[in-house]
């Protein structure tokens, strides 16, 4: 059973992500940077497009890592090189998340926004900077106090503005306090920036809310829904189940509809970036959630679930980013090019 699965991005890879973003005073469609190492070295790109609307409204990022990725392959005029350009078009060509990191909150969240409301697409977005993040785990960081994270927060709803967005806010925050892994005295102040960051958010004309409900191998639904009525779920649109995780849709469903029925019937969005093959069970347990071998990309992002509980299924752990330093993996949140190879090779 996963206890953690701290794979996210770490506080260095979203604080590059900041820059490139706040570098352009402008950011248009084809030059908003998202990733870390994208493994491309400049020059013209692959045409990235986005998807129907009306299948997914969200914004497919033309400069992502995935795409910098195909384009350098397809600079090499080898067999193996397009076959590999195209592997990664499965990831490339699909919307995901983008993560805001710790500087320049207002630049990131304006620059991703902006080009998603170009484009005719809604932004999706990740807030990941609570105090105490992640145990001390590889994604550990986060604001520096409870005052740093309110002003953080604000500076993001003011960069987002009028525009259209979905905010994931802060995946594990609420499963850190019921696991116990954070420290009691940091209980209270956790629950009040949860919830002060939901209210903060929903002033926004245009934006959705769901705070991160964990995964189907966590916690049980009974430990789940006081404490995130604590964190202000009755203020957001609904939660967020299996981020970073690969519990597969069906588990997540189940579980996502026990908890709703205990939480006023909230719908949610389940992440399906990594979970085409389930979790992995054959290594160290404290371990299988941090670059598992054999698994696939999960069902592409779509807003048509056929179920009104289920409000989409997205991408919010940016497939093809490391889950940390571990099997040969680089830091949390930097790209991964043989993990994005095998990804896509394991998806039918």
């Amino acid at each position: 059973m996963y206890r953690r699965n701290p794979g996210r991005r770490s506080g260095r890879t979203v604080a590059r992500v900041g820059a490139a973003v706040a570098a352009a005073s402008v950011v248009l469609v084809s030059g908003c940077s998202s990733g870390g190492d994208d493994g491309g070295d400049g020059g013209e790109r692959p045409q990235i497009g986005q998807r129907p609307k009306a299948d997914d409204p969200y914004w497919v990022n033309p400069d992502g890592s995935a795409a910098r990725q195909v384009a350098a392959y397809s600079k090499k005029d080898t067999d193996d090189s397009a076959k590999n350009a195209e592997l990664i078009r499965k990831i490339a060509d699909q919307p995901a998340a983008e993560w805001i990191g710790p500087d320049n909150p207002q630049g990131q969240a304006k620059g991703f926004t902006e080009a998603a409301a170009k484009a005719g697409r809604d932004a999706l977005l990740v807030l990941y900077n609570i105090p105490h993040r992640d145990c001390g785990q590889f994604s550990q960081g986060g604001a520096s106090d409870g005052d740093a994270y309110r002003k953080w927060v604000d500076e993001v709803a003011n960069g987002i503005g009028d525009r259209r967005a979905t905010v994931v806010l802060e995946p594990d925050a609420v499963l850190h306090l019921v696991d116990g892994c954070t420290p009691d005295q940091f209980g209270e102040e956790r629950y009040d920036l949860l919830k002060g960051a939901v209210e903060r958010l929903k002033k926004q004309p245009a934006t959705t809310v769901y705070l991160d409900a964990g995964n189907a191998g966590w916690q049980s639904p009974d430990a789940l829904y006081q404490p995130l009525q604590r964190a202000g779920i009755a203020e957001a649109d609904g939660f967020s189940v299996n981020v970073s995780n690969f519990y597969p849709t069906q588990a997540s469903r189940d579980f996502g509809k026990s908890l709703s029925a205990k939480v006023n019937n909230k719908p949610f969005v389940i992440d399906t970036s990594r979970n085409g093959n389930g979790p992995y069970s054959g290594g160290d347990p404290n371990e299988n959630w941090c670059n598992p071998p054999g698994r696939a990309l999960g069902e592409p992002p779509t807003t048509k679930t056929g179920d009104p509980l289920v409000k989409a299924y997205l991408w919010i752990k940016r497939p093809g980013e490391s889950d940390g330093t571990c099997k040969g993996g680089p830091k949390a949140g930097e790209w991964y090019p043989r993990y994005a190879l095998e990804l896509a090779r394991n998806t039918e």
